[in-house]
């Protein structure tokens, strides 16, 4: 009885919150903050989640990656050589709609994979608006698929979205990983995606521009206010860039990678002023709000929730992993897109640690999860944290974004996606499913003993972080 007293508190404590979350009565920070302190009390009145716990719960290396790459973003935006980026692309595309889809669509998915998609978003969206203000076309095709193809992007690479970071934080995928399982797969989407807002935005594409004289006279350039500050920033991104690819032979967690370059950053750019001012963008209730829900999600953990849901499926892991894998891909979109995906990420990754910990191979499941919540964010406006801001970001324009608008394409794009995935993972599914680290084993088996040939012979060795 105690035990399913504790079962339906802690269920009840994790499903009040994130029905707040979603009607956005409170501040998604304010309430998750909220709900992880009264998760903890909870436990430590019913006795099966202590502080000690919670902290342990709390990712850290998700936390210091994005706190590194916020830091190192915050001073590239100093430069404005994000602006210099969107203006220069107008430019070239000669104020054409749909080449502007593709340009901006493809610049903001290019700097997704390497920033994080939100950052990328942040600063692309008001160029976007300011040229088709100049130019006098709907911005809303523009803005919804720079959202979208900022999520497809984002989900190639591990630093690219932050289901992402915590996903291979967890399961020790490498940076090199992504590539090489994520990447092809996203690149497919990737092109249908634009396939798909071409025949969907026929009549926007079709719209002839205006004033295209006056975007032709502007100057890139003078959106650059620090070129002494892009180049060493530049230099700086290169060099982390480069430590991502090479982290796991070095033995850096992607967030110590981050983190040096965001070191590297401050004391190149500025070492004797105050940094303030930059600190200030870094976006702390972005990380708050993750820390407290890696707290709630520990309480759903220690309470037997995700061990018993895990007990639901691991028959079928078992017995099929592939067909396993399309329904983890299919549940976590669909999810994904009715409650934002970082918090649904955050409540599966110890459903799938818990069957790797069991001894389910889990490798494709992993993958499976990825692709889900990175395609199932574009489903509707609140499925991913690019498009709330695209939405907010949009209400400055006569054309603001609605909910019916953003199914009608997003939800399209959603279910095409992950029908191609679907093919895909039966097509790959061994290649997907093969080890991605040798020499290494996840961090999901800490506290396991398990056989790890490549890291030391056929010895049995003891697993750590």
């Amino acid at each position: 009885m105690e035990t399913d007293l504790i079962f339906w508190v802690s269920t009840v404590i994790f499903a009040v919150t994130f029905v707040i979350i979603i009607s956005e009565k409170l501040h998604r920070t304010v309430i998750a903050f909220v709900g992880a302190m009264i998760m903890l009390i909870a436990g430590m009145i019913f006795d099966f989640y202590t502080p000690e716990q919670a902290l342990s719960a709390i990712d850290f290396n998700t936390l210091g990656l994005l706190a590194g790459m916020m830091g190192i973003v915050a001073i590239l935006e100093t430069t404005g050589v994000f602006q210099y980026l969107g203006i220069l692309t107008a430019k070239k595309t000669k104020g054409n709609p749909w080449l502007l889809i593709v340009a901006l669509g493809t610049l903001t998915s290019v700097l997704s994979m390497i920033l994080d998609n939100v950052t990328t978003i942040i600063l692309i969206v008001p160029v976007t608006i300011i040229i088709a203000r100049m130019i006098k076309i709907s911005p809303l095709p523009l803005l919804i698929a720079e959202a979208i193809l900022s999520n497809v992007g984002g989900t190639a690479t591990l630093v690219g979205d932050p289901p992402n970071i915590m996903i291979g934080s967890v399961a020790d995928l490498s940076f090199n990983a992504f590539l090489m399982h994520s990447l092809p797969i996203v690149t497919v989407v990737w092109f249908v995606t634009l396939g798909v807002l071409r025949l969907v935005y026929q009549k926007e594409i079709s719209q002839q521009p205006q004033n295209v004289d006056e975007l032709l006279k502007m100057n890139e350039k003078d959106a650059i206010e620090d070129p002494r500050t892009l180049k060493i920033i530049l230099g700086v991104l290169a060099f982390v860039v480069f430590l991502f690819f090479i982290h796991h032979k070095i033995h850096l967690q992607p967030s110590m990678v981050a983190l040096i370059g965001a070191a590297l950053a401050f004391v190149l750019v500025a070492p004797k002023k105050d940094p303030q001012k930059v600190l200030e963008k870094l976006e702390l209730s972005v990380l708050v709000f993750f820390g407290a829900l890696f707290v709630i999600v520990g309480g759903l953990e220690h309470a037997g929730v995700l061990g018993q849901l895990a007990e639901l499926i691991i028959d079928g892991a078992k017995e099929n992993p592939v067909m396993t894998a399309i329904i983890v891909l299919w549940a976590s979109a669909i999810l994904s897109a009715i409650v934002d995906n970082i918090p649904f990420t955050v409540a599966m990754i110890p459903v799938i640690a818990s069957l790797g910990a069991q001894g389910v191979d889990v490798n494709l499941l992993w993958w499976a999860l990825v692709f889900g919540v990175g395609f199932g964010g574009n489903g509707t406006p609140i499925g991913s944290s690019a498009g709330v801001i695209v939405v907010s970001k949009s209400e400055q324009t006569d054309s603001p974004i609605t909910f019916k608008e953003w199914i009608r394409v997003g939800g399209t794009v959603m279910i095409i996606g992950l029908i191609i995935t679907t093919g895909l993972i039966l097509l790959f599914h061994e290649y997907l499913g093969n080890e991605d680290i040798p020499g290494q084993c996840p961090s999901y088996l800490s506290e396991a003993t398990e056989k790890c040939p490549e890291a030391g012979g056929d010895g049995e060795i003891k697993i750590g972080h």
